[in-house]
């Protein structure tokens, strides 16, 4: 595939609903996808230190996106940022796109997983949070994206247990809640993380400020979760 200069100019946030109307198709899982965006895009425009130059870089930040299905939201970001072209999204879910139902980390370029089995994103993020505290590397943030209904899986819950005491303050979670978890959780879900030692706040997941306050806030000793509530999937 050809790609021109202007498929590789940055895009604004305005753009967003513009190039996920470029990819269409079955199994888009919509609603999925525009729960993340607002998240994703302050993640990508202000506080995730990694551009397409550094993705390479060992001093650079990971993004794990655990909540895989449904990822054109995901797809518009990295595009709007110049990681992969916008002549890719119109191909997105077909058989010789790189842009699969769930990104595949050897074909995306910026994904830093490959994503599928929910439950796993987290347990992936604390193993590399553990990686480079041992490499000495002290500096990287490594932040996974989670949906709500992924706190079903008990993979999750032995991830917030280790993570907690391990003091793994360079990891960050974010939970993006759209009510579509089966099972509640005593006192919502910042408390379940509260209870093993985490850091801890719930905002409204389309206010940007209030996201990258909440992104940004000191937590010395404690890895980091936001709940981030969106409208529910089936609202």
């Amino acid at each position: 595939m050809t790609i021109t200069a202007d498929e590789h100019r940055t895009h604004g946030y305005a753009d967003l609903p513009g190039l996920m109307s470029l990819m269409t198709g079955d199994e888009k899982h919509g609603p999925a996808a525009t729960s993340t965006l607002d998240v994703l895009w302050v993640l990508y425009d202000r506080v995730l230190r990694v551009t397409p130059e550094r993705a390479e870089d060992p001093g650079r930040d990971r993004f794990l996106l655990s909540k895989g299905h449904g990822p054109m939201a995901y797809y518009a970001v990295l595009a709007a940022k110049g990681f992969l072209p916008v002549g890719w999204l119109p191909g997105f879910g077909s058989y010789d796109s790189p842009l699969g139902h769930h990104p595949d980390r050897v074909l995306v370029p910026g994904a830093e997983i490959g994503s599928g089995s929910l439950g796993h994103g987290l347990p992936i993020g604390v193993g590399t949070a553990l990686g480079l505290r041992a490499q000495g590397l002290h500096d990287p943030a490594v932040w996974v994206l989670i949906g709500d209904a992924e706190l079903d899986e008990g993979s999750n819950h032995e991830a917030i247990a280790f993570a907690g005491p391990a003091g793994l303050d360079r990891l960050h979670t974010v939970v993006v809640d759209n009510a579509s978890a089966s099972h509640a959780r005593p006192g919502g879900i910042a408390a379940r993380f509260e209870a093993a030692g985490w850091s801890a706040a719930t905002v409204d997941g389309r206010d940007h400020a209030a996201l990258y306050e909440a992104f940004t806030a000191p937590h010395p000793g404690r890895p980091r979760v936001v709940v981030a509530r969106v409208e529910p999937k089936n609202a």
